[in-house]
């Protein structure tokens, strides 16, 4: 008796899971092993709130945007508050760096040392990063606006080169206090209204959809002519010798009402 010839089904190998931070913003946030700035991991329920309530985009789970949004949105809460680079699942420790607007690659280390807003931005009329140290920049950024939520408006390309539109937005509740390039305490009067800026970046990934060469292109000032739209501050002489963040808190003789160059 012939035996039949029977087929075994055709079975699908399963997908691969995708990393926790390209699937969850908040992924990091669990991380109980690392390190935190604060001794534990900081709470962004109220900014995923504004988040939730005042996006543009709607991305689909899954989405290449939707994974590009995740992935940023973890890089920042580990870059903020995770003091140690090696707890830093977001980047590839051997090719990591991050530059603004076609300047020289940072290291994380220095990032880690000058905080993310120093990282960023330039020295100018209203803030410079060579008087504010990391507890000084957040205290300016942070007091000012409590949150600061960020969201992917579109992707351009994906991996291993991905690029794509920024948006980051926020309510200025508070007055904006910082020091500028001449070292002066800047002042501007909380004015109630949003801060909502724009931005390209371009980054090179591993495998594991790391970030390696990350290139950010925004106009800085954007966000500090929509802080005082009038170009109207106060400014105080400091003594250099004080702490940033004590100086931030320090009373003393202004010249009130004095306009900036627009």
């Amino acid at each position: 008796m012939a035996t039949a010839d029977v087929q075994q089904p055709v079975q699908d190998n399963p997908a691969p899971a995708i990393p926790d931070y390209l699937a969850d913003p908040d992924a990091v946030l669990k991380d109980t092993n690392s390190k935190w700035r604060y001794g534990r991991a900081p709470d962004y329920s109220k900014t995923r709130k504004v988040y939730a309530e005042s996006k543009q985009m709607n991305h689909i789970a899954g989405s290449l945007e939707s994974m590009v949004e995740n992935l940023v949105k973890n890089w920042e809460v580990e870059a903020s508050f995770k003091p140690q680079l090696s707890d830093w699942r977001t980047v590839d420790h051997s090719k990591y760096s991050f530059a603004i607007n076609g300047g020289p690659g940072q290291t994380g280390e220095h990032m880690l040392k000058v905080g993310t807003y120093n990282a960023i931005i330039a020295p100018n009329e209203y803030y410079s990063p060579v008087y504010s140290d990391f507890a000084s920049s957040h205290k300016t950024f942070k007091r000012m606006m409590p949150t600061f939520a960020w969201e992917v408006l579109e992707v351009y390309s994906g991996p291993p080169k991905v690029a794509f539109k920024w948006r980051h937005w926020g309510t200025m509740k508070n007055d904006y206090v910082g020091f500028n390039d001449k070292g002066e305490k800047v002042t501007a009067k909380a004015h109630g209204g949003a801060i909502d800026i724009t931005g390209i970046t371009t980054a090179t990934v591993d495998d594991a959809v790391r970030l390696q060469d990350v290139n950010t292109y925004f106009d800085p000032m954007e966000m500090f002519r929509q802080i005082a739209p009038n170009g109207i501050v106060n400014k105080q002489v400091v003594d250099r010798r004080i702490d940033p963040s004590t100086a931030l808190n320090t009373e003393v003789p202004s010249q009130d009402g004095v306009k900036l160059a627009q």
